[in-house]
């Protein structure tokens, strides 16, 4: 079926109320049909990682009332893959538990950068790399939708913090736009066509990106060629008609009527919204078409299964192995330390988190593989004090052990959505526990959890050291076939591990002020900083060891740099894979730039003794910069260096090539904005206003701004009349599982007022937040 025109010939026989109604929801996780027309409301679920169907009437976040799916690995484990064809098998098996279920839309993946390590919903993003997350999500959209289930890519854009998420302005230089944080969102719409894009909360630019037109339809239509569907996140609506006006299609959750009477009259007054409208209706329309067309289908869960621990094994990073502790021989006396080893710590907390259909656990794991060892719990589980009592069990088990193996990481309380962290610590009880055993053993093998970078302070009292991230409800096999030999680690970092949070290039201007947040670094975020300003990390970007050795060689570059190859040969005794990550750096550049940028990886698997061809075919663009003075991507004249590497601080081949391009035009930024080319000496305040080509906006809102519908519940319930409407109201508003408290009072806080009408509609509905706002204004008038 043509789905456009099919969608063209419906909407010309809508009313204009209909065409309305279709722009927002028919509820917190429907949307609605015309049934006079034969269009019926389609169904969209979380993800991004598997599938999070619940209750109809429900916006709470518990595990218990969703259906149960296949728990996969978090983004920010698989990212560490480096693999395509993992991910599109990855999003073709929960496309298939979409199907069964009737789920029309997947609501993600999630592909915001990871500007900063301490983003609380980090683990739901894949890198800090937009060329490696827009590959990773083009192939993951592309496994879902081969199975007639859509994905929305999320949050369009500028999304990098939750504190303050659904209020805060990102500031940041329109090259750092481009190049970092929407470039990936472009390969993945040129690659692999979403049928939608959810928007963010934030502002950029001084707009909410849902009333973005630059951004939703100059760039992601006009520029990008999407012509699917741009849905809004839950609440993200500030001003229904300027959205509209701006491309947002569609308003969620639902139903709005307030909104929806808006936008009727709207059309009825002018033409130009009347056409804005007729199109918004024909993208719905359009979707509802295709979603019809996925015929109900079973799913094979022990497949899947056996998918998820695939895809943690493959992605699980070795990040220490000093003396060969790992593998481990089944036959060793062996300790077993944490509470995570029987209670793993699997996923993240919050909209993405999956009833799994079951769950798997490393110490259970281990004994199938036929490791005999003694347990041990070590830290208390929902305390970050130490257990004095605990921690000398361990001791005692530990003592004279041919292997202790430490289970540790982040808890649930530590990352989440809806908050970011404020450390990069563990929590004291697990850190106590190691530098403890350290004292008794010198054989020890610490085993991270967590959907993010952590810092070890006892790194040099540990022999092994294995990140196995968020690995989902297969992930304990995974970790135990690595520990055991039956697997060989071929996991690269995806994102830089620092020694300290100050080392970070966006440290003192995260989270950002109650108003805005300074993107001050531009484009130097991760390795693209720790390069620049010659720091080094704990762990560099595309960093992991095996339990093998590969010799790279034979670099050829052909046709004017554009066809790129070298052999590679497994020089160990273990069969093994190895991520070729490929860089290009240019020589002397006249704009400030990256010393080096990931253009290209392929993974490849090995026997002992084999050698293969590694092969990367590039563009004219994979050479250039964005040219914010002319608006466009530009290849500057000069000299480049091809870089072949195992990590971005590990190039093995190199070669050095002319690429013909043009003068590079534009402001002298060495003049205007010298920080930027000593990045590690920092930035003043007139390189960033010159950088940004206008003055930096306020960071804080002033105390006595009036109340308005983007007031924030935090600020309301600061006042007499807030704290007593509302206080008894929204402390009931929370989620029936403890493990979402604090995210729920984090998300209550920083809520405007347009957006609380899902928890208290009573009394914060459409109509009646004018007189609360009106009030509160009065109020702060008469004290």
């Amino acid at each position: 079926m043509d789905y456009k025109r099919k969608a063209e010939e419906l909407v010309a026989l809508m009313t204009v109320e209909e065409k309305a109604g279709l722009c927002s929801g028919a509820s917190s996780w429907y949307l609605k049909g015309v049934p006079r027309l034969g269009l019926s409301p389609v169904m969209v679920t979380d993800g991004p990682h598997g599938l999070r169907k619940q209750n109809e009437s429900d916006l709470g976040l518990s595990q218990k009332k969703t259906v149960p799916a296949t728990c996969f690995p978090t983004a920010s484990l698989t990212s560490c893959s480096f693999d395509r064809e993992l991910l599109r098998e990855i999003g073709q098996a929960i496309g298939e538990e979409c199907r069964a279920e009737g789920v029309a839309v997947l609501i993600g993946p999630g592909m915001n950068i990871k500007r900063s390590p301490l983003c609380g919903r980090n683990f739901e993003y894949f890198c800090e790399d937009p060329m490696l997350s827009g590959e990773l999500a083009a192939a993951f959209t592309e496994g879902v939708q081969s199975r007639g289930v859509g994905v929305s890519l999320k949050h369009f854009a500028m999304n990098n913090q939750e504190t303050r998420r659904l209020i805060i302005e990102s500031t940041a230089d329109e090259r750092a736009m481009r190049e970092i944080y929407l470039s990936g969102f472009e390969r993945a719409v040129r690659k692999a066509s979403p049928w939608t894009v959810m928007c963010s909360y934030n502002k950029i630019s001084g707009e909410y990106a849902s009333e973005n037109k630059k951004l939703l339809t100059d760039i992601l239509r006009s520029e990008w060629g999407f012509d699917g569907l741009v849905m809004s996140d839950w609440g993200a609506v500030s001003d229904r008609v300027s959205a509209l006006r701006a491309g947002l299609d569609l308003e969620m959750p639902g139903p709005c009527p307030v909104n929806d009477a808006r936008l009727v009259s709207a059309a009825q007054d002018s033409a130009d919204d009347m056409a804005a409208l007729d199109k918004a209706a024909r993208n719905v329309t359009r979707l509802l078409l295709r979603a019809a067309a996925a015929q109900k289908r079973g799913y094979d869960a022990g497949a899947h299964h056996a998918l998820a621990r695939r895809a943690a094994a493959e992605s699980i990073v070795l990040l220490k192995n000093d003396g060969g502790l790992l593998p481990a021989k089944t036959g060793v006396n062996a300790a077993v330390i944490g509470h995570f080893a029987l209670q793993p710590r699997y996923q993240g907390s919050g909209s993405s988190r999956i009833n799994p259909t079951r769950l798997d656990t490393v110490g259970e794991e281990l004994r199938k593989l036929g490791l005999r060892f003694e347990y041990s719990q070590g830290y208390p589980e929902a305390s970050d004090s130490p257990d004095p009592a605990l921690i000398a069990q361990a001791v005692r088990a530990a003592r004279g052990k041919d292997i202790v193996i430490v289970f540790a990481g982040l808890p649930d309380s530590y990352e989440s959505e809806g908050f970011d962290r404020t450390s990069l610590s563990l929590p004291e009880s697990h850190n106590m526990l190691i530098e403890a055993l350290a004292e008794v053993s010198d054989n020890i093998c610490v085993v991270l959890s967590g959907g993010g970078v952590m810092q070890l302070p006892w790194y040099d009292k540990v022999k092994a050291i294995l990140y196995i991230g968020l690995s989902g409800q297969a992930g304990a096999g995974a970790a135990a076939d690595i520990l055991l030999g039956n697997i060989c680690p071929s996991g690269k970092l995806s994102e830089t591990w620092p020694l300290r949070l100050e080392d970070n290039p966006s440290f003192g201007f995260f989270p950002g002020g109650t108003r805005t947040v300074e993107y001050r670094e531009s484009i130097y975020v991760g390795y693209r900083y720790y390069d620049a300003a010659d720091r080094a990390p704990r762990f560099p970007f595309g960093y992991g060891l095996s339990y093998t050795e590969f010799e790279y060689s034979d670099i050829n570059v052909e046709d004017g740099g554009l066809f790129v190859s070298c052999l590679v040969k497994n020089t160990g005794s273990t069969a093994g894979s190895e991520i070729v990550q490929l860089y290009i750096s240019e020589k002397d550049p006249v704009i400030f730039k990256a010393p080096q940028e990931l253009k290209g990886f392929q993974k490849v698997r090995l026997e002992p003794g084999e050698t293969a061809k590694v092969c990367f075919s590039l563009s004219h663009n994979d050479f250039s910069y964005y040219n914010v003075r002319e608006g466009f991507w530009h290849v500057e004249d000069g000299e480049y260096e091809i870089r072949l590497g195992s990590s971005s601080r590990d190039i093995r081949l190199r070669h050095t090539l002319h690429i013909k391009g043009s003068p590079a035009p534009g402001p002298d930024c060495r003049r205007t904005a010298p920080g930027y080319y000593n990045i590690a000496g920092g930035v003043s305040d007139r390189d960033f206003e010159a950088l940004l080509g206008r003055a930096v906006p306020p960071g804080d809102r002033p105390d006595d701004e009036p109340f308005s519908a983007n007031s924030t519940l935090g600020e309301v319930l600061k006042t007499p009349y807030g704290a007593e409407l509302l206080g008894e109201r929204l402390s009931t508003a929370r989620s029936d599982a403890p493990e979402f408290f604090a995210m729920f009072a984090a998300m209550m806080n920083d809520m405007p007022l347009r957006s609380a009408a899902m928890f208290a509609p009573d009394l914060l509905s459409a109509e009646k937040l004018p007189a609360l706002i009106n009030k509160l204004n009065a109020q702060r008038q008469a004290e």
